[in-house]
């Protein structure tokens, strides 16, 4: 059975920034924060699902392989508190790269699980992620 990692990311925005910032900015401190071992995919880009606040407090827990190339495939939603919170977060998800895992120096695909929850909303009235880190 392959080993799953979790990815674990929690949508904070409002609770991280005691003023608005920009997207951008909580996607770097996600990047610099991730767990760097070999054996696990680093995320290197990152984008962030907008939705609405009528999606706050909820969930979206998916499973993907991060291919030998640093993209994501093989989606699966694992769980979701509604349908079209889980279509953005997946979106947004595919267009995130990574450094692949690494076995004996060289790129493999690793499966991984990414639990994303929804808080705190921004002045715009529009949620963002806020990726916290890589957990094994």
């Amino acid at each position: 059975m392959k080993a799953v990692n979790k990815l674990v990311v929690l949508l904070i925005v409002g609770a991280l920034l005691s003023v608005a910032a920009s997207a951008s900015t909580l996607e770097q401190t996600y990047l610099e924060s991730c767990n760097k071992d070999p054996g696990v995919p680093v995320p290197v880009t990152v984008v962030s699902p907008a939705v609405g606040p009528e999606f706050q407090g909820g969930l979206v827990q998916l499973e993907f392989v991060v291919d030998a190339l640093g993209k994501p495939a093989e989606f699966s939603i694992k769980f979701a508190s509604d349908d079209v919170l889980a279509t953005a977060v997946v979106k947004a998800v595919k267009q995130w790269r990574f450094q692949p895992a690494e076995v004996d120096g060289k790129p493999v695909a690793k499966k991984v699980m990414l639990p994303v929850r929804v808080v705190d909303p921004v002045e715009s009235g529009t949620r963002f992620a806020a990726f916290d880190r890589w957990s094994n």
